[in-house]
């Protein structure tokens, strides 16, 4: 091979490369169109096979040195540009895309949600009307401390805190997954856990009251409930999604369909993780704190249920920017 004329058949390659990356590197990739940075591909693969050759070769330190210092280049641009874009998207995504999936979606998480009310006021009716029924839903151990002890349970986690937050995590998030995945049984255990545990916190709600101790139980409640169960409604609506798929995909093939509400389902859930995890957080540390004022504790739920609201109802202009 002829080095010299090599060299400056290639080297054009080499300057227009590194031209591109001195732009990429100085304004960012926004600074490129979309013609340059395909180029900037293909010549990143192109420059990395010369630099083989080149070491194959043996045409000079100095100029493999060269060689390798802009693929090098070439391939922290292209290679980490991609991962922050990925970032980016997920930036967007919680910022925007969350909230707009939140309002596309409702219907289905209303639905899930309603499900969950209807089995909590039918066993606070039934709790009332029939002490039996009591022992039917919540363990017997813990009726008898209520009823017997008047005391509640959750002064358990005093001393274990992170232990405590980190099963409460994995506990809601199993709850969690269990509705999503739900939707593949055309919705029945999706329906299933919604009705059951709106029954189990409608008869443990009846038998704090029953015994005067709703009011520190709520306010146990509050703080963390007011993001673990619109959580867990999200997570019902997803399943309830993907039941919709199953049973009635309408004008889609039912494959299509399921791709089409699977993806939905799947952002819910990419959703409701950051949601349990701070819930299980202030379940953990802030909930069960004796220390800190029952009126406060009120306070944070609302406070945290509020935001919510307000996160969920953000719009983009359309005259934004990302």
């Amino acid at each position: 091979m002829n080095i010299q004329r090599w060299i400056a058949r290639r080297e054009i390659n080499w300057q227009r490369l590194d031209t591109l990356l001195r732009q990429l590197e100085k304004k960012g990739l926004k600074s490129l169109r979309a013609v340059e940075i395909r180029e900037l591909a293909s010549l990143y693969r192109s420059v990395a096979a010369d630099l083989a050759r080149a070491r194959t070769q043996k045409v000079g330190n100095t100029l493999i040195h060269s060689l390798q210092s802009l693929t090098t280049r070439a391939y922290t641009q292209i290679y980490q540009g991609s991962r922050r874009q990925e970032w980016q998207a997920v930036v967007e995504f919680y910022r925007w895309g969350l909230p707009a999936l939140v309002r596309q979606t409702f219907a289905y998480i209303a639905a899930a949600t309603s499900l969950f009310l209807l089995g909590a006021l039918v066993a606070w009716w039934y709790a009332w009307q029939d002490p039996t029924f009591m022992s039917l839903i919540v363990p017997e151990s813990l009726i008898s401390r209520v009823r017997d002890d008047h005391k509640l349970w959750m002064g358990s986690i005093v001393g274990i805190e992170p232990l405590a937050s980190s099963s409460i995590m994995i506990n809601n998030l199993s709850v969690s997954f269990g509705a999503v995945a739900g939707g593949m049984t055309a919705g029945a255990y999706t329906t299933y856990l919604m009705l059951f545990n709106g029954l189990l916190i409608g008869a443990i709600g009846t038998l704090v009251g029953q015994n005067h101790l709703a009011y520190p139980f709520w306010a146990f409640v509050f703080p963390h409930g007011s993001l673990e169960l619109p959580a867990i409604f999200f997570a019902g609506g997803a399943g309830l999604l993907l039941a919709k798929a199953i049973l009635f995909p309408g004008e889609y093939r039912r494959r299509d369909a399921l791709k089409f509400y699977g993806s939905q389902a799947v952002q819910l859930v990419f959703g409701i993780v950051p949601m349990l995890i701070i819930a299980g957080t202030i379940e953990g540390f802030f909930s069960p704190n004796p220390s800190i004022p029952d009126p406060l504790k009120y306070l944070a739920g609302m406070g945290c249920f509020g935001l919510l609201v307000m996160y969920c109802s953000r719009k983009r202009h359309s005259g934004m920017q990302s």
